[in-house]
């Protein structure tokens, strides 16, 4: 169902609701939060869906606000969706002129009670998302720096201004990755040289893993450009070799420890939906990311020469694989020749032409032999019948 409202307000909206649900059977609320998405007019439509498609792990009141400053007079309209599809409820709000610049007098009357709220600003959101109107009602404020203009800079803000609650989708991003590259020191535990981070330009994502990485190991982690997509590649080098998980596709990736074979792993491009959807799971502040963006701002204060890889540690490192490949090489090639070695030792030795000969020779007089001796048995018939 869908209730369109011109020149309205919250009260107006609230009942609408209500008489939606009555008619869609469902006069009981099953929802489990209230999620705020603050976008433009040109990205609404993506955004709701995206909030819609989290909504069917965890149903939701999503409303939707469109701000429209200006100078013109102020007024409210609304869109009212329950049911079509939409496991909550969803309200598309479009708010004019001075209302814009307050848009919480207009949102709180509209909060699920006794409930979390989640603000999402799917377009990069302010500079400190707790200082925003609208972030004070949340209880997890999400932003995408990887939609802002000036990730680096927003990130630095962010971090003086951090709130337990905040988060981002460049954080986000990065679960899987963390998740592996931890597991691969959990599987093969090694002292760690240096890393480095390979990924497409101006990728926010890619500068807090190398923040993360940085902070974590306690080493120098070099930052490195590719053609993309996102994050392209994230090496740890050890006296042993590389541990690398490699995703050039955005796909599948290639995950690398010493002395085992290399393991495909599926490690696709998350959609915005499938973000959103983690973030609801965990509502609690994230102690990580804070000292991730923390460590950050370390990093930007660091010379240039303290974030690259040295010389040294690629040289080692490039020595232990090639020694690893040369004892592999080995390995097999004393294989290869015991399995030879086997394989002669079960064909028959070659005979010389004088033993051929001879051999030939023994052969004609055993036949020659077997001959005289039917012959005198034949002989001896004969004689016996007559």
């Amino acid at each position: 169902m869908i209730i369109d409202l011109t020149d309205t307000t919250s009260s107006e909206i609230a009942s609408a609701l209500l008489k939606a649900r009555r008619s869609a059977g469902s006069p009981a609320m099953g929802m489990v939060g209230t999620i705020v998405v603050v976008v433009d007019e040109a990205s609404h439509h993506d955004a709701m869906k995206a909030a819609n498609e989290a909504g069917r792990e965890h149903p939701s009141r999503v409303l939707v606000a469109i701000l429209r400053p200006g100078r013109g007079a102020s007024g409210l309209d609304a869109e009212v969706r329950v049911g079509e599809g939409i496991p909550g409820e969803a309200v598309l709000l479009r708010l004019h002129g001075e209302l814009a610049s307050v848009p919480e007098s207009v949102i709180t009357p509209l909060l699920l009670p006794d409930s979390p709220v989640i603000v999402w600003w799917p377009g990069g959101g302010p500079k400190v998302p707790a200082e925003d109107p609208l972030g004070r009602l949340a209880r997890r404020r999400v932003t995408d720096a990887a939609q802002g203009r000036r990730a680096t800079i927003d990130f630095n803000a962010r971090a003086e201004g951090y709130a337990p609650g905040d988060t981002d989708f460049a954080w986000t991003r990065l679960t899987p990755w963390r998740a592996l590259m931890a597991a691969a020191l959990d599987q093969y535990p090694t002292k760690v040289l240096a890393a480095e981070v390979v990924s497409a330009k101006g990728n926010p994502s890619a500068d807090l893993m190398a923040a993360w990485l940085q902070c974590r190991l306690g080493v120098p982690v070099e930052h490195k450009t590719s053609k993309g997509p996102g994050i392209t590649a994230v090496r740890m080098f050890t006296p042993a070799g590389a541990i690398a998980l490699t995703r050039p596709d955005g796909a599948v990736a290639t995950f690398t420890i010493p002395g085992a074979p290399d393991r495909p792993v599926a490690l696709k491009r998350r959609t915005t939906s499938e973000l959103l959807s983690e973030e609801l799971r965990r509502l609690d502040p994230d102690d990580v990311y804070a000292k991730t963006l923390a460590c950050m701002v370390e990093r930007d204060k660091l010379p240039a020469d303290a974030k690259k890889v040295s010389a040294a540690d690629r040289r080692s490192t490039q020595a232990a694989v090639a020694k690893a490949a040369a004892k592999t090489a080995a390995v097999s090639g004393k294989a290869a020749s015991e399995e030879l070695e086997a394989k002669a030792a079960k064909r028959p030795a070659k005979k010389s032409p004088a033993a051929k000969k001879v051999a030939k020779k023994t052969v004609v007089k055993k036949a020659a032999a077997k001959k005289t001796v039917a012959k005198k048995s034949a002989g001896k018939r004969v004689a016996g019948r007559s």
